[in-house]
């Protein structure tokens, strides 16, 4: 199951998607974590985040690009090393979040990568991460909203996410929207 949580800044779509991963029947919940600690801000957002989710049984994953090389750690945690237990359809991955990924493939290693590449390879990955059996869930920024002028640099990235946003809520079968808190359900499979 694939389920997409989008909304605009501080909507409420983080706290939203984390109580619906911890209300799900799933054993293994597992959180992977996109942000890199580039700054200040982003140092305290992350410790935020920690705070915030700690002790609600989540096992953090932290990769910033290559999501897909998570399974590795998550067969390794499903076989029973630190006592959990099952595979695949007994364990959920909330990803938080897309937009964080999205600019880290694009703009990973010093280079600018193409939206169109960056598009798919993410979308690769997190079909990757379905095919391992596993439900996943999926939270991502409505960033398209704002009336600002950006550079092309930045046009192109708001493109890329809108795209990969796009294609994800096709492939879901459940996505919801998060304003000022609520979440609206958009659709249902």
């Amino acid at each position: 199951m694939l389920t997409l949580i989008y909304g605009g800044s501080s909507s409420g779509k983080s706290a939203f998607a984390e109580e619906y991963v911890c209300a799900s029947k799933h054993r293994n919940k597992y959180y992977l974590a996109t942000m890199e600690a580039k700054d200040e801000e982003s140092k305290n957002r992350i410790e935020r985040h920690r705070n915030l989710r700690s002790g609600k049984g989540f096992v953090t994953l932290e990769q910033s690009v290559d999501i897909a090389e998570v399974l590795e750690a998550i067969v390794h945690i499903d076989s029973g090393d630190f006592s959990t237990s099952s595979t695949g359809t007994d364990s959920i991955l909330l990803l938080e979040c897309m937009s964080n990924l999205v600019a880290n493939e694009m703009f990973r290693d010093g280079q600018v990568n193409s939206a169109k590449e960056i598009e798919d390879k993410i979308i690769r990955d997190l079909m990757e991460l379905q095919n391992h059996d596993m439900s996943v869930v999926v939270v991502s920024n409505n960033v398209f909203e704002d009336g600002i002028e950006y550079d092309q640099g930045t046009k192109e990235y708001l493109r890329a996410l809108g795209h990969v946003n796009k294609r994800i809520s096709v492939m879901a079968d459940e996505v919801y929207e998060v304003v000022v808190g609520i979440p609206i359900k958009i659709k249902e499979g």
